[in-house]
């Protein structure tokens, strides 16, 4: 039976996911890379660091409100870019970008959306970024860019830790994405669909399509289609060199996303970032690399006040964006947790994922006796014997 009930928790979020989504959709939004050490260190350093609260304080309302690259978001919480989400629900961006508008937070979105982006930025009112890869190559890219800029992105993501892509074990034991819709894959996905009916008749409705509109070689011509898309940014990884020409070429804030050390900290400030990123593609690019928890200190301190830090890997509630905070972040970014909400109930799951988390910061701050999330410094956690991030 349809389980109506509210989301008490990204947990509950995967569990319904798990129940509406083909398997193999599933494990493409769920799963990491090779063995997913990266994936389970990114949860277990959350564990790890503990709370130290104030006694006997009270404070009668908490401030979650914080600013970043400028504009006021009503909580330090931003929707990461994630490609190909539409296939794990036809709302796709649009449901995600409305509930991002209506909760007062940003949103990122993918090269790889499913909707254009001039649709995306109409449906929130919040601010956009765009995440752009080089698919299509650079001209492609120059397209996207001028588009993003046109059409009111206030930030550029470059992800630059994607030199290379790994297989998921995952999804070469159970099959890979579809890039296209046609008899044989229809064939090869119709058992999976066919025990996900509701999937499938929303998949039905929107005409059976997987499309990338915002990967086009011409501002007005058509887009390229999925399995080209997909192939030429992996032909073309970005480097230091293209955040020079992105930043000449875009208006509004460059974020460098995918950042793991202090030397690229430091080398990305040199090269005009407006904000770090710091993040190991949620364990989905190179498995083995540490929890970005333990990392966040080292950027911190390497890039000073010179440039905002953010953070995404393994948040999965608000007392997680507290431990971030509190390490110095200035806000994060969830993508497995928002995706799972919507892969379940769209709109309306993304809407209770991100009330989830609004109440956590509330009670999490209440509890810490802390008045606000700017308030926030190591003062407030406890690290185990040996814990390096400290």
């Amino acid at each position: 039976m349809f389980d109506n009930s509210p989301i008490v928790s990204v947990a509950h979020a995967r569990a319904l996911a798990k129940k509406r989504v083909p398997g193999r959709i599933f494990s493409f939004i769920d799963g990491g890379n090779e063995e997913e050490q990266t994936v389970f260190q990114n949860r277990q350093a959350f564990r790890e660091v503990m709370f130290r609260p104030r006694a006997a304080v009270a404070n009668a309302s908490r401030n979650l409100e914080t600013t970043v690259l400028g504009r006021r978001i009503s909580m330090p919480i931003v929707i990461a870019p994630t490609g190909m989400i539409h296939t794990a629900h036809r709302g796709g961006e649009l449901a995600a970008a409305r509930a991002a508008g209506a909760a007062g937070i940003a949103i990122g979105i993918s090269t790889l959306s499913g909707y254009p982006v001039e649709q995306i930025t109409a449906a929130t009112s919040g601010p956009v970024w765009y995440q752009l890869y080089l698919a299509g190559g650079r001209r492609a890219a120059e397209v996207a860019i001028d588009r993003a800029a046109r059409f009111g992105c206030a930030a550029l993501i470059l992800t630059v830790d994607t030199p290379a892509v790994v297989g998921k074990e995952r999804l070469l034991r159970e099959g890979r994405m579809p890039t296209k819709v046609d008899a044989r894959n229809f064939m090869r996905y119709a058992p999976q669909a066919l025990l996900r009916p509701r999937w499938a008749l929303d998949f039905l409705r929107d005409g059976l399509k997987i499309k990338v509109p915002n990967v086009r070689l011409h501002p007005d011509g058509p887009s390229l289609p999925v399995a080209e898309a997909s192939a030429t940014w992996r032909r073309h990884p970005l480097t230091w060199a293209d955040l020079e020409w992105a930043k000449r070429r875009f208006p509004g804030k460059i974020i460098v996303k995918g950042v793991l050390s202090g030397e690229d900290a430091r080398r990305a400030v040199d090269l005009g970032a407006d904000a770090i990123v710091v993040s190991n593609h949620g364990g989905n690019a190179l498995d083995g690399t540490p929890a970005t928890l333990r990392v966040l200190p080292e950027i911190v301190s390497a890039v000073g006040t010179s440039v905002e830090v953010l953070m995404d890997g393994g948040v999965r509630r608000g007392a997680d964006v507290i431990k971030a905070m509190a390490l110095g972040a200035k806000a994060v970014l969830i993508g497995r947790a928002y995706a799972w909400g919507l892969a379940a109930r769209g709109e309306r799951g993304v809407t209770e994922i991100l009330e989830m988390f609004r109440a956590g910061l509330d009670d999490t701050l209440a509890l810490l006796g802390c008045p606000g999330v700017e308030a926030l410094t190591p003062d407030y956690l406890r690290f185990p014997d040996g814990w390096h991030g400290r």
